[in-house]
């Protein structure tokens, strides 16, 4: 003979042994607790299942649980804490479900606090791609200042480069020496600069007197008429036998090609 929960007789501590016909999961665990002198709230920590749930469990509230996979989950935990068969549980469960809810065991309740969630905003795909969005732009910046470095590195090479090259050392400068006997009855030319620029002079015999750039003083000897190239004569003063020699008249664009005699 089944007993009746809502008898008198429910309240006794002898635990069933079986799920009646005609008893309710929730109904029938909860009767196995109070015949273990189990307290709700011990089982709830025990399980790790909020009192909230456990109560809606033993009241057999379908509405306010979750989907039905969720509430079989439930009942089995619940089940096997108080070492009972969770089978029989779980079948009465499936056939009175539909009829307290109106849906089938396997249909999610609009009303459960769980949801079917759908894709998250924060997927890995989409914070793939930030990932390599950012990559990308930090290659490109690396690449930037690689580029901008070698621009600079190359900008002082070639400075560099053309200082050395402004710096003439006194071997570059051919000087041709005259005899003495030139230098005693020849004319005297003499030549200061304030910057490095080429020359070239050749008096009337057809001696190169000095060819090349020239950085310091000269001081030449030779017959005129002379023949004189200067490539930046506004680097150059110049005198004739003591006599200093204005160079603007034959200075054009900085050069001076002209011929000089006495």
């Amino acid at each position: 003979m089944e007993v009746n929960p809502n008898s008198p007789q429910s309240n006794t501590n002898v635990a069933p042994n079986a799920l009646g016909n005609i008893q309710r999961p929730g109904e029938y665990l909860r009767q196995i607790r109070q015949n273990q002198k189990l307290e709700l709230e011990d089982v709830a920590q025990e399980l790790n299942i909020p009192v909230k749930t456990l109560t809606a469990l033993e009241q057999d509230e379908y509405k306010s649980l979750p989907e039905a996979t969720f509430i079989k989950g439930y009942y089995r935990t619940y089940a096997k804490y108080l070492k009972v068969d969770a089978t029989s549980i779980i079948q009465r469960f499936d056939e009175i479900y539909a009829n307290d809810t109106g849906m089938l065991p396997n249909h999610a309740l609009n009303n459960s606090p769980i949801k079917i969630m759908g894709k998250l905003p924060g997927s890995n795909r989409d914070r793939n791609r930030k990932w390599l969005k950012r990559i990308a732009l930090a290659v490109v910046a690396l690449a930037l200042i690689w580029i901008i470095i070698a621009a600079v590195q190359n900008w002082s090479s070639s400075q560099s480069s053309d200082t050395e090259q402004n710096i003439v050392p006194m071997s570059d400068v051919e000087i041709i020496n005259l005899d003495n006997s030139s230098a005693v009855t020849g004319d005297q030319l003499s030549l200061s600069f304030n910057r490095p620029t080429s020359v070239h002079i050749v008096d009337s015999t057809g001696k190169v007197l000095a060819t090349g750039r020239q950085a310091s003083s000269l001081n030449l000897t030779g017959e005129a008429p002379f023949q004189i190239r200067l490539d930046d004569a506004t680097a150059v003063s110049l005198s004739l036998n003591n006599e200093n020699i204005s160079l603007s008249p034959y200075t054009v664009n900085g050069k001076a090609e002209f011929r000089l005699s006495r």
